[in-house]
């Protein structure tokens, strides 16, 4: 009986020893079976809102570098406070997307942009150009793409974006990492649309099902809050010293019932 006893018993203790669960990410990504279907996100590309940033530049054949000037904005450069010479180097300055969602564009006017991806407004675009230039070639690149970080993660704040995508988990990387004191479970995304509404949507990091959802790619001024777990909660309730006395003496006396009942089954089923 008692050879028995001291088998079950370590075995028991060790059994207790897992990982919290609610650190880990993707738990069930096996399921997958290392492939995700993926869907329309996987081809994901930005689309232009109201009051967005944009550079706008237009090339062409040498034949016509004459009409290419007219619409490519000046360059433009800014005294320094203090100074009487301009010193710093020459800008491109940019295009803003009105309330209407238009901009004001050189020889052709407004041309309404919002709504429209960053493809289908270069092309939208070129086509407008192509009745004054042969073959033009429109380059654009958003300026105004940022997304917002806050909560528990290692560098909380605005993350500037240089590529035309960013996925949730680019940005929480962007951003350091979330903290051991970050809700894994409960990551919050509040996004505001060009109607006035706002989306807020929730993700758990420790499941798979964020790769197939339709906010895994993120829009301009998005905006991510990591929560704070319970842990965290304590500490900031009742102290840090404070609240890790108590998640210790917590711990310590669910361990003694769970081994105190474990030790009592064992002995009445040996005593049978």
């Amino acid at each position: 009986m008692k050879t028995l006893l001291i088998l079950i018993f370590p075995a028991f203790l060790f059994s207790c020893m897992t990982v919290p669960k609610n650190v880990i990410y993707f738990q069930d990504l096996d399921k997958y079976r290392q492939n995700i279907l993926l869907n329309d996100t996987a081809i994901y590309e930005p689309v232009i809102r109201k009051y967005d940033e944009l550079l706008i530049t237009v090339s062409a054949p040498v034949l016509d570098q004459v009409n290419v000037a007219q619409f490519n904005l000046p360059l433009t450069a800014y005294l320094t406070p203090g100074e009487t010479e301009i010193q710093q180097s020459p800008s491109i300055q940019t295009y803003i997307v009105d309330r209407d969602g238009a901009i004001n564009y050189p020889v052709i006017g407004r041309i309404h942009l919002a709504g429209l991806t960053k493809s289908q407004a270069i092309e939208h675009i070129r086509t407008l150009v192509s009745n004054y230039i042969s073959d033009p070639i429109i380059n654009m690149r958003i300026i105004s793409y940022r997304i917002i970080i806050l909560g528990e993660v290692v560098r909380p704040g605005p993350i500037t974006i240089s590529q035309d995508r960013i996925s949730i988990l680019d940005a929480i990387g962007a951003a350091g990492g979330l903290s051991i004191y970050g809700n894994r479970q409960n990551v919050l995304l509040i996004r505001e649309n060009d109607n006035g509404s706002r989306d807020f949507i929730r993700f758990d990091l420790t499941k798979s099902d964020l790769f197939t959802s339709p906010y895994y790619y993120l829009q301009q001024n998005d905006k991510i809050i990591v929560e704070p777990n319970k842990t965290r909660l304590l500490d900031s309730k009742y102290g840090a010293a404070e609240g890790y006395k108590l998640s210790v003496l917590s711990m310590a006396f669910s361990a003694f019932f769970t081994i105190t009942s474990t030790t009592i089954t064992i002995f009445t089923l040996l005593r049978k």
